[in-house]
């Protein structure tokens, strides 16, 4: 296979602009890149090597108008050389929309004051979004795996 993605890399959280990056070699040196969940699909381009494998790298943006109804997208990229038998070179790379996550934020804006802690500060943004997570029970007790 003569490409390579190295960002994103599976399952990464991804933006609404999605940065691609990796090593690859293409007819021409052209790349086609797609980011689709199976109902809408979306494009872009990007530049390789023609003659040997070289670093590339390029860029999705998803429009708002985007009519992606699943938070899981793949990301194709390809060698559009025609590819002979077996067809065009490709390679794909499933990544999570976070716009499509409730709840998705890059960070929260929070002043830091005497008393604050990690634990604290992350209880308090969690509670606060609560009604959008599914909440998960702890478990009261655990058998030792260990035979005593």
């Amino acid at each position: 296979m003569n490409i390579e993605i190295l960002q994103p890399k599976p399952y990464n959280l991804v933006g609404r602009t999605i940065l691609i990056a990796g090593n690859a070699v293409g007819f021409e040196s052209h790349l086609s890149l797609a980011v689709t969940d199976g109902h809408d699909e979306v494009t872009g381009r990007a530049t390789a090597g023609s003659v040997d494998i070289r670093q590339f790298q390029g860029s999705i943006a998803i429009p708002a108008s985007a009519a992606f109804q699943l938070n899981r997208l793949f990301l194709t990229v390809a060698d559009d050389s025609g590819g002979g038998e077996g067809g065009a070179p490709s390679v794909t790379v499933p990544v999570l929309f976070g716009p499509m996550i409730p709840g998705y934020t890059g960070y929260w804006i929070h002043t830091v004051v005497a008393g604050d802690t990690l634990t604290k500060l992350a209880k308090h943004n969690l509670k606060a979004m609560q009604p959008r997570w599914r909440s998960f029970s702890r478990p009261t007790s655990m058998s030792s795996p260990i035979p005593t």
